[in-house]
């Protein structure tokens, strides 16, 4: 008799084909034994199990060793005697220990003693449960657990108590998927291993593409035909809407996370709120805030949008918390006239936050501005709350992010600067934080490892506060402002920028991605202006109900697109 070849393949003088017909098989070497076994798992996975037999014994393959198919097939007939014979068969051929063949028989077992609970065979389950199940001495507390669904009424309860998918098919080939992991790939392939690979492949290609933007749903499908690049076009490249409502240098600009609103705040001593419109990417005037007699150097929503803090330039004791909805002053937060207020962060609950500033002055307050904690001598230029709900990191005067927890009033080191850090933002993961570092651009930091990933080329930092921004779909894309009058941005793991955008004419001084709504981006100018960035006119909807370009920002404003550039593009 012929044995197998070690890859799976073996040359036969001819087999007969589902139809009959006479199917010569062939000689393969490892790598063409192993592409075919994929196709075959894949065509058998879609339904074309005949299509799969002939691709089989043409090629003279085999998609799984006897022994594990043989096994398989009993696992989904719900063979539990025949497949506990066959596991013991494949004994000699599982990956690791003993304690392998152990875990398997477990699993075999869970699921035989969970349909005949839903079958009502309680006695067989109890005995499966103290006869087989216990004397392995394994997974004890779910044993314990496994034994409580005795109590339940009837096959619906089993089954939303357990987390189950009850007895069928679907149930039994999740186990058998758990059971797979067990095998060797040589034995029995991984189950959808074709369909894995090709993920693979197509998300290392989503990620060197640059210009990648785009949300993983089925109408984003991305061609397994040919290599992935997306145009540059379709990124946030031209000046949507110019908005010309501040009446002095505007110095901040931040979208509320639900996308649709955008605030700006400026030297003028007001803050503006802009409604967004997610078709047309462009803004409306919505409501001026004023009274801020220090100026608006930076802004912080709330995380469901409703309210805003404003806090002012350089010394400013004093902040803001105003509420979006009601359009209407909440609170100012004023401690001490000695105070320096010129920094915040929301906790992620929405009810209480932290500000500080270069006096030394380091708070955490509630939403009537009543302070609940406070850290003495902190010198802050820059705050940020970390998901955990209790670390905040601070950068401070001396080159540093610290964090601090105003839990157990801990704190420590985070990063090290050579060079005063003017602005600090944290990724939505809370890995990757993000400084504009005077004279030196803009790093980007590990949190996790506390190292310097990359120092980003192009844009002009000097001592004046800048503040970036991550963006895109999965935040792989990086924007700042700069001191030569143009937005730069970035894709993480790249160097050098993938666009330069020209249209100001005096210093970037913020620039803020939409979480939400991704090809809109805007940025803030000592040159008074707000504008609003999007992707090419034939790729967004630039007409209104008035059939006017790009919607009206009001009174006084312009919304030409003349001037932008698509400045440079670096590869």
């Amino acid at each position: 008799m012929q044995q197998p070849a070690s890859n799976g393949c073996s040359e036969h003088n001819g087999t007969s084909s589902p139809d009959g017909e006479e199917v010569q098989s062939k000689i393969m070497d490892k790598a063409n034994a192993d592409i075919v076994r994929l196709i075959g798992q894949h065509l058998k996975t879609v339904g074309l199990n005949r299509t799969a037999e002939l691709l089989m014994q043409e090629s003279g393959c085999r998609l799984d060793h006897p022994s594990a198919a043989k096994f398989r097939q009993h696992v989904m007939d719900g063979d539990w005697v025949k497949a506990d014979v066959d596991l013991n068969e494949l004994k000699s051929l599982l990956e690791g220990t003993s304690q392998s063949l152990v875990e398997m028989k477990f699993l075999l077992l869970e699921q035989k003693y969970l349909e005949y609970l839903e079958d009502g065979r309680a006695l067989d389950a109890l005995h499966v449960l103290r006869n087989e199940l216990t004397p392995l001495g394994h997974n004890t507390t779910r044993v314990h657990q496994l034994s409580s669904y005795m109590m339940c009424s009837g096959g619906e309860e089993l089954q939303k108590r357990a987390g189950w998918q009850g007895k069928g098919s679907k149930s039994r080939g999740q186990l058998m998927n758990k059971l797979q992991s067990f095998l060797p790939p040589t034995i029995m392939l991984p189950p959808r291993r074709l369909y894995s690979l090709l993920d693979q492949a197509v998300t290392l290609q989503k990620q060197n593409c640059p210009y990648h933007n785009m949300k993983s749903e089925p109408e984003d499908y991305v061609s397994l035909l040919s290599d992935h690049h997306c145009p540059s076009d379709k990124f946030p490249c031209e000046t949507v809407q110019v908005l010309n409502d501040h009446c002095d240098e505007v110095w901040f600009c931040r979208f509320s996370p639900d996308g649709l609103k955008l605030a700006t705040g400026s030297k003028d001593t007001s803050v503006i709120i802009w409604d967004v419109d997610p078709e047309t990417l462009t803004c409306t005037h919505r409501k001026t805030l004023e009274g801020h007699s220090y100026g608006v150097a930076f802004i912080a929503w709330s995380p469901d949008s409703s309210h805003l803090i404003a806090c002012g330039p350089e010394d400013c004791p004093e902040l803001w918390i105003w509420n979006v909805n009601s359009e209407e002053l909440r609170v100012k937060v004023s401690q001490s006239p000695e105070d320096s207020l010129t920094s915040c962060s929301w906790h992620r609950d929405g009810n209480k936050f932290v500000t500080g500033g270069i006096r030394g002055q380091f708070y955490q307050c509630d939403l009537e501005g009543n302070v609940l904690d406070s850290w003495e001598g902190v010198r802050v230029n820059s705050l940020w709350c970390r998901n955990d709900g209790k670390t905040v990191l601070a950068a401070d005067t001396h080159y540093r992010v610290r964090a601090y927890n105003f839990d157990d009033l801990t704190d420590c080191n985070v990063l090290q600067e050579d060079h005063p850090v003017m602005s600090c933002s944290v990724n939505a993961a809370d890995k990757l934080a993000l400084l504009n570092v005077a004279t030196q651009g803009v790093h980007l930091w590990d949190l996790q490892d506390k190292c310097l990933v990359r120092k980003f080329q192009g844009v002009t930092q000097g001592h004046f506060t800048i503040h970036s921004c991550f963006g895109g779909v999965n935040q792989d894309f990086v924007a700042s402002g700069s001191e030569d009058y143009r937005v730069y941005v970035w894709h993480v793991n790249r160097e050098k920028p993938i666009a330069v955008l020209a249209g100001h004419t005096r210093t970037v001084n913020c620039v803020s991605w939409n979480p939400v709504y991704h090809q809109m981006l805007a940025s803030v100018s000592d040159d008074f202006t707000v504008r609003i960035w999007g992707p090419a006119e034939k790729y967004r909807n630039t007409r209104n109900s008035s059939g006017n370009l790009n919607g009206n920002s009001g009174e006084g404003s312009s919304n030409s697109t003349n001037g932008s550039a698509w400045h440079d593009m670096v590869s």
